[in-house]
């Protein structure tokens, strides 16, 4: 057996420790003040971004929470408790917020208990229509309504700047991956749940949309600047507030937002203007247009986990290159004339004849969309199906995750071919229709 030598070694001087503070290595290189001061710009934004701040806002505005007992949340106030039994029951109280599915970070699907009362019915409904003035239904009624009675080349630039803004906005969400407000939020609304938070969309198409128009407005029409930035202002500020009252988003999202946006609108604006004249007199801008939307599309960035963001941003797209070839082929065959008068024009409000054809113009074309969404959705839906040799049910009923590329790619497919042809029919075959009828917009063709 062999054993061991043990030798002590007496070491006549004290060894001091190496270990250095990584707090002071930071403030050696960064500078004392300068780490002080990003400290206390983390501690900040970490506030903002606390859901209590968001329970805070919800009280102000009349919603009154529950004593319940505490429950352990993590840092940024995602729950990482296990998943929440259902136990919402229904309930006859008006006034009760009523129970909501939420997504917490595993994306396991849980229900929240009855945990707050509505006592303040006046901002529940603002904000509750305020929310839906950056959803899809408002995108499917406002940008028709404004072709077919305002304004034609103000909208080609405003849907241009929406569809990039929304772009932009999309992916950074699914590049950050913050979540949304956790517990003790109680969400008063489920859509775009499976969403990331920041940046919030919705704050930065309130900017984009409202601010955008100004911006075209006001060297093209006589009317009180003062007024249309008011205007923007309350539009901005009711969608806004709107997601923080729903729970939808915390404070630091909407300021994300519209951080964002501010920053994009400087040189999209002027880009965006020049873009227009130039997709009207080239000869190849359609399929320019459509290749480089697709690509947009194809390079779209991938999230850890399964998001509806890449198909809104599909529809956001097809929706903006349909209406740009549709006002390319009016360009093309003459239909659009320079108008003989230089701007600003007077603001000419309708009489109750021109009424009369607003109202019957909108009735027929929003009708003539819904259409052409079912025809297109049902057409394109059946035809990729049939080229992959797919079930429309089988792909239909699949589970929504990344790994499922063929659901993804009928998805992004049918959602183009759709909102292509909306945004075409939108700008030429409807206004065409209406001229036929005798109920076009007045100087709809002179618009460039």
């Amino acid at each position: 057996m062999i054993e061991t030598l043990s030798v002590d070694f007496q070491i006549p001087f004290p060894i001091q420790s190496t270990a250095f503070p990584l707090e002071d290595l930071r403030a050696i290189i960064c500078g004392e003040d300068v780490w002080l001061e990003m400290g206390a710009v983390r501690e900040f934004l970490e506030s903002l971004k606390s859901p209590h701040l968001v329970v805070k806002v919800q009280e102000f505005f009349g919603i009154v929470y529950k004593d319940e007992p505490q429950t352990p949340a993590s840092s940024n106030g995602v729950t990482k408790s296990p998943r929440r039994r259902r136990t919402a029951e229904k309930s006859t109280d008006k006034e009760t917020a009523r129970s909501h599915e939420s997504k917490d970070d595993d994306s396991s699907a849980a229900e929240e208990e009855l945990r707050c009362r509505i006592t303040n019915r006046f901002w529940y409904y603002l904000f509750v229509v305020g929310t839906e003035l950056g959803d899809e239904i408002f995108y499917a009624s406002f940008i028709p309504f404004w072709f077919w009675n305002i304004d034609g080349a103000v909208g080609r630039r405003m849907v241009m700047v929406w569809a990039l803004v929304m772009y932009v906005g999309q992916g950074l969400k699914d590049v950050i991956r913050c979540p949304r407000p956790g517990h003790p939020v109680q969400k008063l609304q489920t859509k775009w749940a499976l969403e990331y938070g920041l940046p919030s969309t919705h704050a930065m198409v309130s900017v984009a949309i409202p601010f955008s128009v100004l911006i075209y407005t006001l060297d093209r029409y006589q009317y009180s600047a003062c007024a249309g930035i008011a205007v923007a202002l309350v539009w901005s500020s009711v969608i806004c507030l709107s997601r923080i009252y729903l729970g939808m988003h915390s404070v630091l999202d909407i300021a994300a937002g519209l951080f964002f946006t501010g920053i994009l609108l400087f040189p999209l604006i002027p880009l965006v203007d020049w873009a227009d004249q130039h997709i009207l007199s080239q000869r190849f801008s359609p399929a320019l247009l459509t290749v480089v939307s697709i690509l947009l599309i194809a390079v779209y960035p991938s999230a850890d986990r399964w998001t509806p963001t890449r198909g809104d941003t599909t529809l956001c797209l097809a929706v903006c290159v349909g209406i740009h070839v549709g006002a390319w082929i009016n360009y093309q065959a003459g239909d659009m004339k320079v108008p003989a008068a230089a701007p600003p024009y007077p603001v000419i409000w309708p009489s109750h004849g021109l009424l009369g054809q607003i109202l019957l113009r909108t009735v027929l074309g929003l009708c003539a969309i819904v259409a052409t969404r079912a025809i297109a959705k049902s057409v394109s839906y059946a035809f990729i199906c049939a080229v992959l040799g797919k079930s429309r049910d089988q792909i239909r009923h699949s589970a929504d995750t990344l790994e499922n590329r063929t659901k993804i790619f009928v998805d992004l497919f049918y959602k183009y071919f759709t909102y292509f042809w909306i945004g075409f029919n939108t700008q030429y075959l409807l206004p065409n229709f209406f001229k036929l009828l005798g109920i076009g917009r007045p100087d709809f063709y002179t618009e460039i």
